[in-house]
């Protein structure tokens, strides 16, 4: 209780490296983690307490109660205590099995070894064991174990490489650096152990982007950001070792701090049936109240002439109570209107039906022998009525595989199959691919269906030469070389990685580079250019350029990016070109390809020589570094002539666009949650249709502060509700919601289709405040909702909002640990096996292989166990109150003596003999009627072969089958005719005015968005992170033991400012720039 007092209060946090007896008095928690529901001690009274929050249970232990009192009960105590106890003791395994498996993996990640630096000696230890303030060395490939201090690693300046695929989605590396101060430490275990710096630092939170502390250590205070900090959950890569210093462990961490809690979940079948016991039970102290009544009387004219015989004294039992007793007796008679076997009978379907998702064969996927799986059994009704899903991008609709597909060069289109009259097909696997005799390296995985492009490369067009030449120059992709001699690239992007590995099947392979030189092979000749400038990536550029020297003494210049911003800076003589390859882009885009564009520029040596020094002297300037860098960048970007484009696919999952099309006609909005940045999950959207051309409108929320994002929904809404004013009957039927109760005539007000699209930053201040309102109010009207950027939390919060204002069932979906919070704050919680592990299938309801698998998942075994469980139930209820009023109305004829009419056993037999009984005789009669030996017997009396078309032959089956069809739909249909002409409803008169509307102005969607697709192109662009350009060009991320050649042409970028001191530099410029409500995308 102490320990969780002071965690509530902790507003900073002080650890002392190696000094555990420091650490402790805190009371930090140590690096162990829970995601279970119960222990041993618990499990038994909080499983009974979740269960006897069922209204039946509790109403099934009253009953049995009252059977126990002898003078009320004229049935025995077993008849009860025995399906409740089975009901029970069922429920209870079945839990006790689920948080089985969670302990598990719990256990699994617990026992995890890690290396951790104690008594001045590494040593293996548990990941539960590590504590607050341990040094911990970690090796490449290997996970995070907590939330760590990067102190030194195996790469010059202590720089490392991480993926953070279960923290945000993303598989591109991301880079971290150590302090110079500790980076020096190295891998020395005896200075290591010595160290004792103290971090002071923010108390845990859930902010996956920030943190803030310092360093204290030998009298000096060091500033830390979240450029020094290695998250839990992220793994090591393309590092050798690396040590970091403990910080925040277990449940502490930010992994954990963004993880929901595991809760109870319960269908809308159980909460109905809830409610229906109360009523019911309401009904059955009526019917009691009515029996005891008539006992007081009959016991008050009636009864007192037969004490005599029952030899009862004068006033031993007054008729009240009699009337007493006799009310509780028939509560326990009349119990049967809601029987205990009505839960058991319930609970065998749901069984049954978890068993249809398992053996499903549709659902099954072969290349990974992996079936869908029903995790749980309590929730396949709700399947059948989702109205909400979200979710996950990368690795849910996408496989996160980058794959070349066209390109344009010089007003040509490469990539596209045409047939013998020239018409363009579709590219399939029937088509012959190209081989890539020029390359002996090329990738056999890679394949590309035009054979133009390769003779134009054989025949030597410079223009198709120069095109590759550039995607093999012009990027930040490290290469190795692995023990059997195969280029292995290290990519910061997988669009980046699609564009090099291309340029490499064609013949221009990137070979190795240095801080000053590229190395590339032509069509099997090495050539080596000197690198003169590296203009990076970020954000507001979004292009990058490479300034090189050839062989020849020639500098050109390589540019690629987003073609309207590259568009700007082409030479007018590439006008011609320039409208043929921008209608070339529009075709890319329109098939949902991520594009490019490609250019370079012949430079002058004396004219670069000035630009070099003015690029010099504004490294070294103190002020506006920044802006006259950005400055020198557009002077010599300018000019450019152009080469092509190119045409990347983010692939996506098989049937993901048939799902997404298919969830939408049943009236299911799909929602986007994805930590990617905005313009990547853009080009998702539009690659599967939820994002199209033909939409009215696309709201980009982005704002920085609550009054930013507040303006923002306002606009939008005034020019969503300004379109779409209802005049119906001289009445305005819109009018402004105060309540999020959201009426459905509302939604079906707004005309055409819109999307939203909202960033993590601006998400924050619409969840934390007031403006959740208008955020919710508006994305409900839109077809699409997608949100960028965001954490773990927030997706839940997502989730949580629309489950608590829209009273609609949700279901997530996701495949990685930054989507377990949204699966479990979801009504329905599915995972996806794929590559980020299996904590979103341990956390999950259902699981399967496949997106495409959700749409059978809900419109098929949703529905059928929806129908199925709905019929049942109104059977059941049939059954048992038919059953049950033969006992009241039995009641009039006996007294009112709570006698019953049937005996207990008499009505058991009967029942087993008419269920069992008739479903043996359906099928002996079945299996008899199609057995080859009854067909052996009599083949005069069966006459199978041929029966149905005898029968399809005859005219008067078809006129019977015509005239019953008319007679059955006519009246109907002209009833309905006639209902809607004469008394039409408010949707009615809504619908005739929108079909009315869309009469009128056929071509007015279409006129806005004939801009619109450039928003989908140069994805590319935005997978990229700024600094990677000035680390290549500073060395800092080159090996040791591989040292760059000198050479006497050109020095490279930065001479003397290290990219740790820039990239600083340009982190505080970055937050000071927020502060003064400046839209900067990290």
């Amino acid at each position: 209780m102490f320990c969780s007092k002071k965690k509530s209060l902790e507003v900073e946090r002080i650890v002392k490296a190696n000094d555990r007896e420091y650490n402790e008095k805190f009371l930090y928690k140590d690096n162990r983690i829970h995601t279970s529901k119960y222990n041993i001690l618990t499990f038994l009274p909080i499983n009974l307490f979740e269960q006897f929050q069922r209204v039946a249970n509790a109403y099934f232990l009253f009953l049995l109660i009252l059977q126990l009192i002898p003078e009320i009960s004229s049935l025995t105590w077993f008849t009860t205590i025995v399906p409740l106890v089975l009901v029970v003791t069922m429920t209870a395994v079945k839990d006790a099995t689920d948080d089985y498996f969670r302990h598990k993996s719990d256990n699994q990640v617990n026992n995890r070894q890690s290396e951790v630096l104690i008594d001045s000696k590494l040593q293996n230890e548990k990941w539960m064991n590590v504590k607050v303030g341990d040094i911990i060395k970690l090796e490449n490939n290997q996970f995070v174990a907590a939330d760590l201090l990067l102190l030194s690693s195996s790469e010059p300046h202590g720089l490392c490489y991480i993926e953070t695929a279960e923290l945000d989605g993303e598989t591109n590396l991301k880079v971290r650096h150590a302090l110079s101060v500790t980076s020096e430490l190295g891998a020395d275990i005896s200075r290591l152990a010595k160290f004792d710096g103290i971090v002071v630092c923010e108390a845990p939170n859930n902010k996956l982007d920030k943190f803030t502390g310092v360093l204290s250590w030998k009298g000096s205070k060091h500033s830390l950001n979240n450029e020094k900090i290695i998250l839990r959950g992220c793994v090591l890569r393309n590092t050798s070792w690396c040590f970091g210093m403990v910080i925040f462990a277990g449940p502490d961490t930010k992994l954990m701090q963004n993880s929901g809690k595991t809760k109870f979940k319960r269908t809308s079948i159980d909460r109905l049936m809830n409610t229906l016991v109360l009523w019911i039970f309401g009904f059955l102290i009526c019917l009691g109240t009515i029996l005891a009544i008539g006992n007081s009387i009959w016991e008050n004219q009636v009864g007192n002439q037969f004490r005599t015989f029952l030899f009862w004294n004068e006033g031993e039992k007054n008729s009240v109570f009699s009337g007493f007793l006799t009310f509780w007796s028939y509560i326990i008679i009349l119990n049967t209107v809601v029987p205990i076997s009505l839960y058991v009978s319930v609970e065998v379907i749901r069984l049954g039906h978890s068993y249809f998702i398992n053996w499903d064969r549709k659902m099954y996927y072969s290349r990974k022998a992996t079936p869908a799986e029903a995790r749980t059994t309590t929730l396949n009704e709700e399947l059948g009525q989702i109205e909400y899903v979200f979710s996950d991008k990368t690795g849910t609709l996408t496989q996160n595989i980058m794959t070349f597909k066209k390109c344009s060069i010089n007003g040509r289109i490469y990539g596209e199959v045409h047939d013998d009259l020239g018409q363009k097909t579709d590219m399939t696997k029937k088509k012959e691919t190209v081989g890539f005799s020029v390359s002996p390296q090329a990738d056999r995985t890679f394949q590309f269906f035009d054979h133009h492009l390769m003779e134009s490369i054989e025949l030597g067009d410079p223009k198709v030469h120069e095109f590759l030449r550039l995607l093999a120059l012009c990027h930040t992709v490290m290469s190795e070389e692995n023990s059997a001699g195969q280029l292995i690239y290290q990519v910061q992007s997988p669009d980046e990685g699609a564009l090099v590995t291309a340029a490499k099947n064609l013949g221009f392979i990137f070979k190795s580079r240095t801080p000053e030189t590229i190395t590339i092979e032509e069509l099997g000749t090495l050539v080596t250019y000197q690198l003169l400038a590296f203009l990076d990536f970020n954000n507001f550029r979004k292009r990058m350029s490479v300034i090189v020297r050839n062989p020849e003494g020639q500098i050109k210049l390589y540019s690629k990016g987003a073609d309207t911003i590259l568009f700007e800076r082409l030479h007018p003589s590439n006008e011609d070109l320039l409208t043929l390859t921008s209608d070339h882009l529009s075709e890319f885009a329109g098939e949902g390809l991520r594009t490019l564009a490609i250019a370079y520029r012949d430079l002058d040596d004396k004219y670069f020589r000035e630009w070099h020094k003015m690029l010099e002297d504004a490294n070294t300037s103190t002020d506006e570094r920044d802006e006259r860098i950005a400055g020198l960048y557009e002077e010599i970007e300018k000019d450019l002539m152009l080469l092509g484009a190119t045409a990347v696919e983010d692939k996506l999952q098989d049937g993901v666009i048939e799902t997404v099309t298919s969830l939408s006609l049943a009236n299911i909005k799909i929602w986007v949650l994805t930590g990617d940045k905005q313009e990547t999950a853009i080009n998702i959207g539009y690659a599967c249709n939820m994002l199209t051309d033909d939409m009215n409108d696309v709201f980009i929320i982005a704002g920085n502060t609550a009054a930013e994002v507040r303006e923002e929904l306002r606009k939008a809404k005034e020019n969503l509700f300004g379109q779409n004013r209802i005049f119906s009957s001289g009445h305005v039927v819109f009018e402004k919601k105060q309540s999020l109760e959201l009426d459905s005539v509302v939604e079906e007000t707004v005309t055409g289709d819109y999307a939203l699209i909202i960033n993590g930053h601006s998400l924050a201040h619409a969840l934390e405040s007031d403006v959740k309102n208008d955020l919710l109010e508006l994305a409900c009207m839109c077809k699409t909702v997608i949100c960028c950027r965001v954490t773990p939390l927030q997706k839940a919060q997502v989730v949580e909002l629309v489950k608590k204002y829209r009273n609609a069932v949700t279901l997530a979906i996701g495949d990685g640990a930054n989507d377990v919070s949204m699966i479990k704050s979801a009504h329905i919680g599915v995972g996806i096996s794929g590559q980020e592990g299996l904590q979103a299938v341990l956390a999950s309801d259902y699981s399967f292989a496949q997106f495409r698998y959700l749409q059978r998942l809900l419109l098929v075994h949703g529905r059928w166990s929806y129908v199925r469980m709905c019929k049942f139930l109104c059977y059941f209820f049939y059954k048992n109150f038919a059953f049950t009023l033969v006992h009241f109305w039995f009641g009039f004829f006996c007294g009112f003596s709570a006698q019953i009419a049937l005996d207990t056993s008499y009505w058991t037999v009967i029942n087993h003999v008419f269920i069992w009984g008739s479903i043996a005789t359906y099928f002996s009669i079945l299996f008899t009627m199609h057995s080859n030996g009854i067909f052996g017997l009599f083949p005069n009396q069966f006459p199978f072969v041929g029966n149905a078309r005898h029968s399809l032959t005859q005219k008067c089956t078809w006129l019977v089958i015509l005239l019953t069809t008319v007679a059955s739909v006519m009246p109907v249909v002209a009833f309905r005719f006639l209902k809607v002409d004469l008394f039409p409803t408010l949707s009615d008169q809504i619908r005739q005015w929108q079909k009315a509307q869309k009469k009128a102005r056929p071509l007015r969607s279409r006129k806005p968005q004939t801009r619109r697709s450039s928003s989908r192109r140069s994805g590319y662009a935005f997978a990229h992170q700024e600094g990677y350009g000035e680390l290549i060009t500073s060395g800092k991320n080159m090996r040791a033991k591989n040292p760059p050649p000198t050479s006497g042409l050109e020095k490279t970028l930065y001479n003397s400012t290290s990219w740790i001191e820039n990239l600083c530099k340009k982190t505080t410029d970055t937050v000071s720039s927020f502060s003064q409500d400046k839209t900067v995308k990290l």
